[in-house]
C-alpha cells in the first residue's frame, strides 16, 4: 500500500485529472476502474474520479510500483542545465512578469531547443528554493500567455496551482489587457480603428492568411484595436490592444491592410526591411494592465496595476523616432 497526502498546489482539481498528471501511467480510464475497484480510496473511502480535492486529503492505493512510477514528471527536471538568466518586472510569491527577448522562444518547438523561456524561468525559480520538482506531486510553475520567438515583451509565470488557475481564468474572460508596441510601413487611415477579419492557420506552412469576410474552412474571426502614436517619413509608431489573440494576427492583419510590420520577413517587405537594416520583427508587448471585473481570491491585489517593460525607451524600433 501507497499513500501520498494532497499538497496546496495539488487542491481544488478533480481527483482523475491530478492522478493522470501526477502518475502518467495512470490514464484517465483506468483510474475509474481501479476507482470503482476500490484499489484507490480517498480518506479511507471509496474514490470518485469527480471530486474536488482539497490540501491534507489522502489517497491510499493498493497497485503495483509499475503504475505509480513518476519517471515522466521527473524528466522534466533537464532545466536544471539550462541558464537561470531572465529579465524580471515584477515577482512576488504567486506571479513572474518577465521581459522576454526576441530570439527566445517560450516552449519547446520543432528545433528542440531546451533553452526555452519557461526552462529559464524553472531553473530560475530552482536556484531561488521555489521549485524543486522531487517536492511536487504534479504542479510545474507555468506560462499563462505565449509570444512568438521574434516578439519581445511581458510573459507572465504562476509560481503554484491557485495563481495559475486564477491568470487562465482572467485570460479567458479578457480581465487582463495587453498592449503591445509595433512600427510599420506608412500610416494606417483612421489613425485609431478597430479592424475585424478572418484568420485561417496553414499549420503545414507555419503561417496565416486573412479574409475581409466570413469564410468556412477553418477561418476564425479576429479584432484588432490599434491607435496610431506617431509618424515620422514612411514608418508609423502604432499601439495595438489585441482584442483576439490568434497565431501571428498583429503581423499578419497589418501585412493584409498594406502595413507591413518593420522586419517581418515573413509577412512583410524584405526590400523595405533591409533598408532599416531591420533583423527581427518590430514588435513588443510593451504594457500589462489587470483588469479584474470579478474577484480574483488570492490575487486580488493585482487589481488595477499596470507594468511596463523597463525598456521601452531603448526598443530599437522606438530609436527610429528619437533621431
Amino acid at each position: 500500500m501507497t499513500e501520498i497526502t494532497i499538497r496546496k498546489n495539488d487542491a481544488g482539481q478533480r481527483a482523475d485529472r491530478f492522478l493522470s498528471k501526477a502518475y502518467p501511467n495512470l490514464k484517465s480510464s483506468l483510474v475509474c476502474k481501479l476507482m470503482r475497484k476500490k484499489r484507490i480510496k480517498l480518506n479511507g473511502a471509496k474514490a470518485e474520479p469527480n471530486v474536488i480535492l482539497k490540501e491534507g486529503d489522502v489517497f491510499r492505493f493498493y497497485l503495483s510500483d509499475e503504475l505509480l512510477t513518476k519517471e515522466p514528471l521527473k524528466s522534466k527536471a533537464d532545466f536544471r542545465g539550462i541558464s537561470a538568466e531572465i529579465n524580471v518586472i515584477y515577482e512576488d510569491e504567486n506571479i513572474l512578469l518577465i521581459d522576454k527577448p526576441a530570439g527566445l522562444v517560450v516552449h519547446e518547438d520543432n528545433d528542440n531547443s531546451s533553452d526555452t523561456l519557461i526552462n529559464r524561468v524553472l531553473s530560475y525559480l530552482y536556484n531561488k528554493g521555489e521549485f524543486d520538482p522531487e517536492r511536487e506531486n504534479s504542479f510545474t510553475p507555468a506560462l499563462v500567455n505565449r509570444i512568438d520567438r521574434n516578439t519581445s515583451g511581458i510573459v507572465i509565470a504562476a509560481k503554484n496551482a491557485e495563481s495559475l488557475r486564477i491568470l487562465n481564468q482572467k485570460v479567458r474572460d479578457r480581465e487582463i489587457q495587453k498592449l503591445y508596441l509595433c512600427a510599420v510601413s506608412g500610416t494606417p487611415k483612421p489613425r485609431e480603428a478597430t479592424l475585424t477579419a478572418y484568420l485561417k492557420k496553414l499549420s503545414d506552412e507555419n503561417r496565416v492568411i486573412i479574409s475581409d469576410t466570413p469564410r468556412s474552412g477553418g477561418y476564425l474571426t479576429i479584432k484588432t484595436k490599434y491607435r496610431v502614436l506617431e509618424s515620422r517619413g514612411e514608418l508609423s509608431l502604432v499601439e495595438v490592444d489585441l482584442l483576439t489573440g490568434r497565431t501571428h494576427q498583429i503581423r499578419a492583419h497589418f501585412a493584409h491592410i498594406g502595413h507591413a510590420l518593420l522586419g517581418d520577413g515573413k509577412y512583410g517587405d524584405n526590400v523595405f526591411n533591409k533598408r532599416y537594416h531591420a533583423k527581427t520583427q518590430a514588435l513588443c508587448a510593451y504594457m500589462l494592465v489587470f483588469k479584474f471585473t470579478t474577484n480574483a481570491g488570492a490575487l486580488e491585489y493585482l487589481n488595477g496595476r499596470e507594468f511596463t517593460v523597463k525598456s521601452t525607451k531603448k526598443l530599437w524600433f522606438v530609436e527610429l523616432f528619437q533621431k
